[in-house]
């Protein structure tokens, strides 16, 4: 072999078991969901072609518009926290105090421990005869059905994942405030900048970038939640299937031996859309914010 093909060939060699497992685990099963997606294809028939007609059911389909309503209030309420607090906290385990070690290894236990673990402790704690409402008891208060109600049951998967997130994202915070340069906040502080300013004015647009990362990651992680309300809410989606979120539809819908695949294929499609305008819509609200 020449030694100008071998040259031009090697780098394709050192890529083929990597492009090979992208192309066998990634693109494949993509293009066969977007070629199922407009079929009637069954779990043990492959079907045949129907257009748009999957599209056409899911515009129709009640079920549909509430697992998009909850998968979309999932990233209203659960992406500005885990943008928010994580920075808080890394701004407290940031400084060198007697213990910090220890918080910083509290703070990320949740992100190594399994969310099956993690989801049976919370639905122990919120019970109707669990610790919270025993504490509420004790309080004079009357139980809450935080499992028997659909918006409280909602609500606390969505604590759940907040909880669960916060050490992860806190990590990556420490990493960026590492990269902060300390004159800045001396510089402010000299000024008369009290920490809540500092902390606007400086630290901020400092690790703005960072945030914006966050920002996109806990949103797709959000719109595509599914092991959080599935523990907690079980197979039907809690009452009367009201906390069904995108992802557990499709879950619920193509598996089974009767499982609609063709139509579990069209909603996975129109889950990647909207997870692909959502990453590109942080990304243009930054590179407008950059401008």
């Amino acid at each position: 072999m020449p030694r100008r093909t071998h040259r031009a060939l090697s780098p394709w060699l050192l890529l083929l078991p990597g492009l090979a497992v992208v192309v066998a685990f990634s693109l494949y099963p993509f293009l066969s969901t977007v070629g199922t997606a407009f079929t009637d294809a069954r779990t043990l028939t492959p079907g045949r072609w129907v257009g748009l007609e999957n599209f056409r059911a899911l515009a129709a389909d009640e079920q549909f518009w509430v697992a998009l309503r909850n998968s979309g209030l999932y990233v209203l309420l659960v992406v500005p926290f885990t943008v928010l607090l994580p920075l808080l906290l890394a701004l407290l385990v940031q400084k060198r105090l007697p213990g910090v070690v220890f918080f910083r290894s509290a703070f990320y236990t949740p992100v190594v421990a399994s969310v099956v673990v993690a989801a049976l402790i919370w639905v122990w704690m919120l019970d109707d005869r669990g610790l919270v409402n025993g504490i509420l008891g004790v309080l004079g208060a009357g139980p809450v059905h935080f499992l028997g109600d659909a918006w409280a049951l909602l609500l606390s998967a969505m604590a759940l994942t907040v909880w669960k997130g916060l050490g992860y994202y806190m990590v990556i915070y420490l990493a960026a405030l590492g990269n902060v340069p300390r004159e800045l906040h001396e510089a402010a502080a000299v000024d008369g900048a009290g920490a809540l300013r500092r902390f606007v004015s400086v630290t901020v647009p400092a690790v703005r970038s960072t945030m914006v990362l966050v920002g996109a990651l806990s949103s797709v992680a959000a719109f595509k939640v599914f092991s959080e309300v599935y523990l907690m809410a079980g197979p039907t989606g809690g009452p009367a299937g009201q906390d069904t979120t995108l992802v557990m539809l499709v879950q619920r819908t193509g598996t089974g031996l009767n499982g609609r695949v063709g139509y579990a294929s069209a909603l996975s499609l129109v889950v990647f859309a909207i997870t692909l305008l959502l990453m590109l819509l942080v990304l243009r609200a930054d590179r407008e914010e950059e401008v």
